[in-house]
Parts: C-alpha cells; structure tokens; sequence
C-alpha cells in the first residue's frame, strides 16, 4: 500500500455533500453500527443497531449492505423505520451507488472535484419566465404583466421570451376560470365584490353569478318546473306581430311613415343615439336613403331588406328620444318599428345571410330592446349578432381577409366590429354573464382618419372610438370572466394595484376633451357642442363604473378598498347626474346609463354598511368622503322617485 491510500484509510469520515448523502447521514447514522468484516479489511458492513450476528448477516427485516471505502451512499427514496426493539420493519430501504469518480479503480483517474465541477455547469431544462432586461442584469424580476417593476423604476423595455407569455396566458386563464373553492354543500355562498352585496343571496343567485341576480333583482327559482324569466324584466314578447304569412318586403316597405316624419326621427337619432354609438357613417347612410325614397314603389319592393331593417330601427330609437308626444304613444309606435324591423331581417333571410348592414341593424336593435325594458331579449339577441359578426370575419383584420377591399370598406368593417365588442363588453358587465366577443385580431391603431376619402369622419367621432375600444379591451381581459364566475377580479394585492395602474394608463390616453368633465365646464360646452358632451359623459361613466369594481373587489388576501371604491362610485354617478341635468329626457331612456347608476349607488351603501360595522365606523360622521357618499345616494334616489312619479303621472293622465 503506497502512502496516498495509507493517508485516505487514516482520514477521518467526512460529512456526505450532496442532499441524497444527507438524508442518508441523517436517517442512519445515529442507528447503524459501524464494524470491521473479519473476512475483508478494507470493507465496512452495516446493520441495524442490536441485530448483527457477528458473522456479517443481519437477522430482522432490514438488509446489511456492504460498500467500498472509497463508495458513497446515495437516492435513499425513505426514511429507514426501526421499531422499538431494534429490528426494521422493512417500510424503507437504503439503496447505494458508486460515485462517478469511483466507478472503477482502474478508470482514468478524474477527480471527485472535477466531476462535481462539471455538473455544476450544467444548465437547467427549465424555461426563463423572467424579463430580458432582468435576466441580462441579474437582477430580481418580479414577472409583472406588461412591465416588471424593476424595468419600470429603470424606465427600460420590458420584454419576456415566447414561452413566458403563453405559460403566463395559460396563467391568467385557469385563474379567471377556475371557480370558487367549495368544500361542502352547507358552504356559505360569499359574492367577492362589494358592489353586488346586500340582499339575500339565497333568493337572488339562481342565475350564472350572484352579481347578476343582484344586479337585475331577479328571484328566479332555482329548479322551475315550467319556463321562467330569465333576469326578471321585459317578460311579454319584444316583436309584436303585425304581419301576414305572404307579405313580405312589400309589406313591411308599406308601413314606412311619411318622407317629413321619417326625416324628423332619424335627425333625432343623428341627435341623441348617434354621438353614444358612432357605428354609421352619416354621409353614406343619407345618400342611400334619399336614393331609397327617389325609387318608384316597385322598386322600393325590391330594395336591399337589410337597409329597410335598419331604416326602421333608426326610426324606433329616435321615437325614443321625442318629446312631443305621450309615454305610451311613445312606446307604442317604437315597438311598431322595431317589429318591422325585426320582420324585414326574417324576410331577407338574415340568419344565413349576413351583411354591414343587417349587423348594423342589429346591433341598433339590440339596444332598442334594452332600452324597452327587455334586457333577456336583448341578451338574447346579442348571441346572435355575434355569431354573424364571426361568421362575416369582422372579428379579423381586414387587411387580411379582405385585402382588396377600399380604405373606406375596411375602415367600416372596424367599425362595426367595435360596436358589437363594446355591446357585448359593457352589457356583460352589467350582467355579470360570460364575454363572447374574445377572439379577434382587429387592432385598434388601425382605425385611422383618411383624409384623402371623399367619406370622411369626423376626427373626434374616430377618437372616442378608440377611446371607448381601447377601454373595453381592457375591461374584457380582465374584468368580465371574473364577474361571471363569481371569482375576484384580483387575488393579490400587487394584481390589484396594478390593474388600478393599468385603467388609470388607458385613462390618459383619452382625448384631452374626454377627460376635463367638470360640471361647470360641461354645462358650458352643452352650449356649442352637446355631441362632444354626451361622448363625454358616456366615457367617463364606463371607465369609472369599472374602476369601482375593481377597487371593490375582495379576496382572502386583498381587502376592498374603501376610499378607492367611494371616489370612482361618486365619479359615475356624477356623470349620470349631469346628463340628468343637461339631458334628462334622454336620461331617463338610456337603460344602461340608469342600471349603471343603480348599481353604483347600491355599491356606495354596500361599502358604508360595512364600514360602519367595522372598526372605521366611528370616524364616518366626520370624514368628508362618507358625508358625500350618502348625499350621493340621497341624490339618485330622489331622481329615480321623481322619475317614477312622472311617468306614472303621464300614464294616468293618459287614462282620465
């Protein structure tokens, strides 16, 4: 023996370095006994405390293994169990292995350190989920969607590989679809929102989500033998029948009202529907009208059915807005027009035949239903529309489907694509039922001024619809899926406080003339360009209502916040107020704008409830905020009986 292998047989047993030596070390160490085989020197045998026989076997259930000096024990999968009286009960083993740098005595001779070298340079099969920037720096990122927080404080680009983002999306999605936890049937049901608390749950949640049934007051059963309403409104049918089996177009064209009435209600949906939805392009829209009634009547019979639909539509939604006549002659002659509507789409086949035109008369009727108290036919409606809007491809970028067509044809198809997306965005909102329009690559950059066309829009329309696009982007990715699975929109207080940020970002970009909505300046412009105004006031209130919701929201680890929810719900619903003010006509028309305002002075006494029990409670008489958030409340409630004793009033006087 030479003197290196007689200095490696004097060195003391060294502490294993890997975690499979630990955990070996530390399993047995303390109850395996160490002793010399008479047969072999240089071997150790070892063997359960009290169970070695001394002729190098082992009597209990557990196996004695024999290893060479130089060998290291390894991959113990579990733990050695010893009973009592010293013998193992076979529930675990002790497996070995030779070390790499002991495999054979005669190998080349590498070096314990040198193998252990390598491995370490060994990279991970493991994907970077961090950013670029982060990576490149070596610095701590936070994994943050669309910027880190560390690329944000440098103000640099913030950029994640392709893999990151798809194993973030697939995140995000099991997150927003992945339902409430239930651990029994006696669980109780909680609503994860302030904004939807406050009356029985038990009555109110037979719908998709709670916030729904809470939202329309709907007491729907749970299990209803027959049919029943499905949000509680609007029960009788939206289409009255009017029509004969062979009637067809003809028939329909010859309800039209006279060329003079006509004129006056479509300039009353130029007036009031027209600056909320900006979907028409007015300049075309009245060169086929007036080339509509320059036609001989035979060859009206012929026209283009999906034109009269929308002819008569427009015509139902401005008999909304007019003033001159009672509630109920109102009411009775916009559904008159909505039917025929309704009736020249069924004779034109508009189920298999789908065009601009016959989506745009959609998604005007759509709204005329809501309008009309018929917010279930409208949901229903809606599905509809969607499916034809799909199925046109205007959910595509027309540059890729319809590469030839003109810079107009394109810029109309964008149009109309984000009119059914902000329909279906906001009316899910509102009813807290699942999102349709999510799959589009239609970018909102697109939609451009093109000054060269004869056709031109007016550039402030352009950007209150990219304004208004840009918004429901936003508010479908991560607000309505939530809503409609009765989860939090944000799990972490990080998530929230950056969603905050992100509405907040979207917010400035809004046009400078979007954003300045104080009263007094409103009132003002109300003046010169009530368009401008109404645009405004539309805006503002859709952007503030979701922001309420999301400083709302609630979850195990993430508290409403108080303050942030009260100041967005007094930012709504002093829009809804102004428009009262300036337009209360038309106020009390817009269904939309009115839920919206019930459903924000419902979450402003949702929030001052609950503070009230807790420990804020005895500061409320003196803080400002909660003294405005209870005149808020005061104030709608004391529009909406106004509203009421009016329309009962006309109603009644229509009777005597």
């Amino acid at each position: 023996m030479d003197h290196d292998a007689a200095s490696r047989l004097r060195r003391p047993r060294q502490p294993p370095q890997t975690q499979q030596q630990s955990l070996v070390w530390q399993a047995g160490v303390s109850e395996l006994s160490l002793t010399p085989s008479p047969a072999e020197s240089g071997t150790i045998y070892a063997s359960s405390t009290g169970v070695h026989n001394g002729n190098g076997n082992s009597n209990g259930a557990g196996t004695s293994y024999r290893r060479k000096r130089r060998s290291t024990l390894v991959n113990a999968e579990d733990s050695i169990a010893v009973r009592g009286d010293g013998y193992s009960n076979g529930a675990g083993d002790v497996k070995h292995a030779r070390s790499a740098s002991a495999e054979d005595d005669d190998s080349d001779g590498a070096s314990p350190t040198t193998a252990e070298h390598q491995r370490k340079k060994q990279k991970r099969n493991k994907p970077t989920l961090s950013c670029f920037e982060c990576v490149g720096r070596k610095t701590k990122c936070d994994r943050g969607r669309p910027h880190c927080l560390a690329c944000i404080k440098r103000q640099t680009k913030c950029e994640y590989a392709h893999v990151a983002n798809v194993l973030e999306s697939a995140a995000n999605e099991r997150r927003m679809t992945k339902g409430p936890k239930k651990k029994g049937d006696a669980l109780k049901p909680t609503i994860p929102n302030a904004a939807d608390r406050g009356f029985n749950v038990n009555r109110l949640k037979a719908l998709g989500s709670v916030s729904t049934s809470t939202g329309l007051l709907s007491n729907v059963p749970y299990s209803a033998p027959g049919s029943s309403n499905v949000f509680g409104i609007g029960s009788e049918h939206p289409f009255a029948n009017y029509w004969t089996c062979d009637g067809g177009l003809p028939e329909v064209i010859s309800v039209l009202p006279e060329k003079v009435q006509s004129d006056i209600l479509l300039t009353r949906y130029f007036e009031c529907v027209d600056p909320v939805y900006p979907m028409l392009h007015r300049q075309t829209f009245y060169a086929d009208y007036e080339h509509f009634w320059s036609l001989s009547r035979p060859e009206k019979d012929q026209a283009d059915g999906a034109f009269v639909a929308l002819i008569f539509v427009m015509l139902a939604l401005g008999t909304q807005f007019v003033t001159s006549t009672s509630p109920r002659e109102r009411k009775q002659t916009a559904e008159f027009y909505a039917s025929a509507s309704n009736q020249a789409l069924r004779v034109s086949s508009y189920l298999s035949i789908a065009s601009i035109r016959s989506i745009q008369a959609m998604v005007l009727i759509t709204y005329f239903l809501i309008n009309d108290n018929h917010a279930s036919d409208g949901w229903a409606f809606g599905g509809i529309l969607m499916r034809q809007a799909y199925a046109m491809g205007l959910h595509r970028d027309p540059n890729i489907v319809v590469p030839d067509a003109s810079p107009f044809e394109k810029q109309q198809r964008r149009k109309v694509w984000q009119a059914v997306l902000l329909q279906d965005t906001f009316l899910t909102v509102l009813l807290s039922l699942p999102p349709s329009a999510t799959h589009t690559d239609v970018s909102v950059d697109d939609l451009k001024q093109d000054d060269a066309s004869i056709a031109t829009d007016d550039p402030t329309d352009t950007d209150y619809i990219k304004s208004s696009w840009t918004l429901a982007n936003l508010v479908q990715e991560t607000i309505c899926s939530p809503r409609s699975l009765d989860v939090p929109i944000c799990t972490t207080v990080r998530q929230k406080s950056k969603l905050v940020q992100d509405f907040r970002t979207v917010y400035r970009t809004f046009p400078t003339v979007f954003r300045y909505w104080d009263p007094q300046v409103l009132t003002e412009m109300a003046q010169s360009n009530k368009r401008v105004v109404r645009q405004t006031l539309f805006l503002c209130s859709n952007y503030f209502h979701n922001l309420m919701l999301v400083h709302a929201s609630e979850s195990a680890d993430v508290p409403v916040n108080v303050r942030g929810t009260l100041e967005a719900a007094h930012d709504a619903i002093t829009a809804f107020f102004i428009l009262f003010q300036l337009f209360e006509a038309e106020a009390r028309v817009w269904w939309v704008f009115n839920h919206r305002a019930f459903l924000e002075a419902l979450c402003i006494g949702n929030v001052l409830r609950e503070v009230a029990r807790g420990e804020e409670g005895g500061s409320m008489g003196e803080d400002p905020l909660f003294i405005r958030a209870r005149s808020d409340i005061g104030e709608f409630f004391i529009l909406w009986a106004w509203g009421e004793q009016d329309a009962n009033s006309d109603y009644d006087s229509e009777d005597d």
